[in-house]
């Protein structure tokens, strides 16, 4: 019986340069008909929900030091500053990569270490301003804050309607109880000769609205999936080793 051992040849290891494992994605044979309530679906929200106070944080990280380096550029103290920038960069980029490993089990690599070619403070800071993969890291900050603003909205709105829709009839008697509707009030308007209102009162409309949040939900895990999508591939194009 023979033997073969495989060895890594980009010094990497089995979990890249960052340390992490990536956490196996949800493939397309995961059942359709429970895509709103698996556990990857709810993985993929928490991915999008969780990324826009971490992109409000890394937008503001990123233009106050660059602006603080660019504007102290004429003394001693932009350099160092332009140099922090960079580094906070990177360490957000690498919290960016496990997201999407451990939520979206994209398989990600970190980019190289910066390594300086002259020795001291001032080589460390000259090898931070001349380093690609933080520069993309910046940018990364600043270009993905209106996508997750909108990553953050889109997959909320239809989830907190889907639900709201489905578990409607379980809340429908507290109309009647509390308002003395005889459901929820859906219409009420006049016209010169007569006043309209409509409610959802009777089984077949409530058992409708219920059908309804669900075709929410579904669309909901299927937009979430979309928008992760893009921010995944902008991981993948500015955070991750080529």
């Amino acid at each position: 019986m023979s033997s073969t051992t495989t060895t890594s040849t980009d010094g990497m290891g089995p979990h890249g340069r960052d340390g992490y494992a990536a956490r196996p994605a949800a493939g397309p044979g995961a059942s359709f008909w429970l895509a709103p309530v698996t556990a990857a679906t709810w993985r993929q929200f928490g991915f999008a929900l969780s990324s826009l106070p971490l992109a409000v944080v890394g937008f503001a990280f990123v233009v106050t030091f660059f602006a603080a380096g660019l504007g102290l550029a004429i003394t001693a103290l932009g350099l160092p500053l332009s140099a922090l920038l960079l580094t906070g960069a990177r360490g957000l980029g690498a919290l960016e990569r496990h997201r999407a490993r451990t939520l979206l089990g994209a398989e990600l690599s970190g980019p190289a270490p910066v390594r300086p070619r002259r020795p001291g403070f001032w080589g460390g800071c000259t090898a931070r301003l001349a380093d690609p993969a933080g520069w993309k890291a910046a940018l990364y900050q600043v270009v993905m804050l209106p996508w997750s603003i909108l990553s953050f909205v889109l997959p909320t709105v239809f989830l907190t309607v889907g639900w709201a829709l489905t578990l409607y009839p379980t809340y429908h008697w507290v109309f009647h109880r509390y308002l003395g509707w005889p459901g929820l009030r859906v219409a009420d308007f006049s016209t010169d000769t007569s006043h309209y209102q409509y409610y959802i009162s009777s089984p077949w409309q409530i058992a409708g609205v219920s059908v309804l949040g669900i075709a929410f939900l579904y669309l909901a895990a299927l937009l979430v999936r979309a928008v992760n999508g893009v921010t995944r591939a902008a991981v993948q194009g500015l955070l991750s080793a080529r």
